[in-house]
């Protein structure tokens, strides 16, 4: 495994970083123009740069152990590679000149758990880059190339959510976002509440998985409906007409975009919980992108002493579940789900939120040898 001295030669120019994101509430609307409540996670994905000496484009993951090399004129295979190469054309595109580079990557943003490695990824390389060329973009407009560059070169065809909280959001506050304004402010969580996130064990392959039927499901209901997207339905009475399975596509988005606007209001601890359990319902029976695993994680969570609600965060088909707890109790709360959720043969959940003391000495460590 390289290390950034043996593969820069010395210390890079440039080093950014970017976190990934837990989503608490308005999950599938990002891309139905809807709303949503997502937080930056503790754990980030760090990006060190510099100018490349030999004309070509250099690429390492230090979490994969894996390289990539191309010419100016040519382009990243798929994989890592692909993600970081669509910021550095888009950014081209916007009329700066980028010069060959070298770039290393290192994370503990777990990929395939629904934390969105991806735009942790994204937002880290074009914040090196703002640095590295000293052009100006701003976090807004950063989120939006980010997005495009997944959707473009990753070929995923993402809302803007991921990438909005990833620029955006911290690991204190809710950050609100309304998809079609870009509009954003920081909201509190519930009061003597903290939050706590266990993987399931179970990749979610995202570019692979049915995000982008989903999409196109929502996308006719729209246009059945009359409307230029779910976000502009706001009694959900009015879907119920619609055929099946896009009626229950489109129910689930109305009422989740109904949840995020009462729970950014302010709700009590225990309101927020319901609305979570109510949302995760909803993914599991209307948008259908849950699994057994992720089922059987969040009622272990619920049973729980302090745990008020519990939801898969994500594009699911796999990945984590978020759960919202009474202060001081959500690390032995979640650790407990875990136990009894690996009691049954092959599943290998594991906590990620409070971050365990082992990947806290592991981050240090990946931090100082950037």
């Amino acid at each position: 495994m390289l290390t950034t001295d043996s593969f820069f030669g010395g210390a890079p120019e440039v080093n950014a970083s970017a976190p990934g994101r837990v989503n608490l509430l308005g999950e599938h609307t990002d891309y139905n123009d809807g709303f949503m409540l997502p937080v930056a996670t503790p754990q980030r994905t760090t990006v060190a740069m510099s100018r490349s000496g030999d004309g070509h484009f250099h690429f390492y993951s230090s979490t994969l152990d894996a390289n990539v090399t191309f010419a100016p004129d040519g382009s990243a295979p798929s994989g890592f590679g692909s993600y970081i190469e669509g910021c550095i054309r888009l950014v081209e595109a916007e009329g700066v000149q980028v010069p060959p580079l070298r770039i290393w990557v290192s994370t503990d943003v777990p990929v395939g758990s629904g934390l969105s490695s991806s735009a942790a990824l994204e937002v880290a390389t074009l914040r090196a880059l703002r640095e590295l060329l000293g052009f100006e973009l701003d976090d807004v407009k950063l989120a939006r190339i980010a997005q495009r560059a997944e959707i473009d070169y990753a070929r995923v065809n993402c809302g803007i959510m991921d990438q909005m909280a990833s620029s955006l959001a911290d690991e204190g506050h809710m950050l609100f976002i309304d998809a079609r304004s870009l509009e954003h402010r920081l909201a509190p969580l519930p009061q003597d509440a903290e939050i706590i996130v266990i993987d399931s064990g179970i990749a979610r392959k995202l570019a692979g998985s049915k995000y982008n039927e989903r999409r196109a499901e929502c996308e006719e209901a729209s246009r059945k409906l009359g409307v230029q997207a779910l976000r502009d339905v706001t009694d959900p009475v009015l879907v119920e007409d619609l055929p099946e399975p896009i009626r229950r596509r489109a129910r689930h988005v109305v009422l989740e975009d109904l949840r995020v606007l009462e729970a950014v209001k302010g709700v009590p601890a225990e309101r927020f919980g319901e609305l979570m359990n109510d949302s995760h319902a909803s993914l599991r029976d209307d948008y259908e992108v849950s699994i057994p695993e992720l089922d059987a994680l969040c009622e272990l969570l619920r049973q729980q002493d302090g745990v008020y609600g519990a939801r898969l965060t994500g594009a699911g088909f796999g990945g984590a579940c978020v759960a919202l707890c009474r202060a001081g109790m959500g690390a032995q709360a979640g650790q407990a789900a875990v136990d009894a959720y690996n009691k049954e043969d092959g599943r290998q959940g594991r906590l990620l939120i409070p971050v365990p003391a082992q990947m806290t000495s592991e981050r240090k460590e990946n931090n100082e040898s950037v």
